[in-house]
């Protein structure tokens, strides 16, 4: 995985320790790192300031053979991204749910994202992962527009062996929401997952539409999915999200298969949020921790 952007990484510090470079060299360098990252699905944005700080990082450095100006390069990505990573943190949901069971009451997650990225087969996994953990779950089926959503939810629960409370199509989402914090209060239920509608015929409504799911459910954490493979699309969804309606963790899909890595990178660096589980594969178990320190070694040869 994330071929592609360990390449671009290692390229601009690579370029760098082979030969002294004049001033034209280090804007070329700049120009084939930006033009690098962009090509692995990094954001616009974030390659714009990755690479003004490969630019600060050269400033300054005379270049010579006892100098490695490569090594500082690695150096400064190395901390620029790790204090990205480190402000985001990390999110032990198995941890906040046995927290707040312990008050009795049940832990909600909803989860976002736009139709097409795998977010009710995600919604199963984690299910799936809660219950191994031995944790009790519900589900909520909260996408009343597309057709077939209630179907597959309820078809991936029996296999699961999970309860799902749900209405007709074209309910409102917000009240099968509340239908489910109260069958899991009333169930003794100690999580709650909260399926929605991704329609992007209008942004606006979608964004209103999940609000309003947020304001009456108040979720205890909302999870964007996102298809890693869809690169820029799922930086930008995932700020359009972020900025509209808020969410506390991602999940990006078809990991298993994305040589670029951007995705990842992006939506940590530009939204501020932590990157939780990555789905590698089709069944029920393949939904892996993300692990943020072997992500950036990885990407920086160290």
């Amino acid at each position: 995985m994330f071929d592609r952007l360990r390449q671009a990484f290692s390229t601009v510090t690579s370029a760098i320790k082979e030969k002294e470079l004049t001033s034209k060299d280090l804007d070329d360098v700049a120009f084939n790192f930006q033009l690098s990252l962009i090509e692995s699905d990094v954001g616009q944005s974030v390659a714009e300031a990755l690479t003004t700080e490969v630019q600060k990082s050269l400033s300054g450095i005379k270049v010579e053979r006892s100098v490695d100006p490569g090594e500082v390069v690695g150096e400064r990505l190395a901390t620029l991204l790790g204090a990205a990573f480190a402000k985001a943190g990390t999110v032990d949901l198995v941890a906040n749910i046995r927290e707040k069971s312990k008050g009795g009451e049940p832990y909600v997650i909803l989860f976002l994202g736009i139709n097409g990225t795998g977010k009710t087969t995600t919604v199963a996994k984690v299910a799936n992962r809660l219950k191994k953990e031995g944790l009790s779950v519900v589900c909520a089926a909260g996408d009343t527009h597309r057709p077939g959503a209630i179907e597959q939810l309820t078809e991936h629960a029996d296999r699961l062996s999970l309860k799902v409370v749900a209405q007709r199509y074209g309910a409102d989402p917000a009240a099968v929401g509340r239908d489910g914090v109260l069958y899991a209060k009333s169930h003794h239920v100690d999580c709650l997952l909260i399926d929605t509608a991704g329609r992007m015929q209008t942004n606006q409504n979608l964004m209103e539409e999940m609000a309003k799911i947020a304001r009456v459910v108040k979720p205890d954490f909302k999870i964007f999915v996102a298809d890693a493979l869809t690169g820029n699309d799922a930086v930008s969804q995932a700020e359009l999200f972020n900025g509209h309606v808020g969410f506390d963790g991602a999940v990006l899909t078809k990991a298993d298969a994305d040589v670029r890595g951007g995705a990842a990178l992006s939506i940590v660096y530009s939204t501020g949020k932590p990157v939780i589980y990555l789905g590698v594969g089709q069944g029920y178990d393949d939904l892996v921790p993300f692990d943020s320190k072997s992500f950036l070694g990885s990407l920086l040869e160290r």
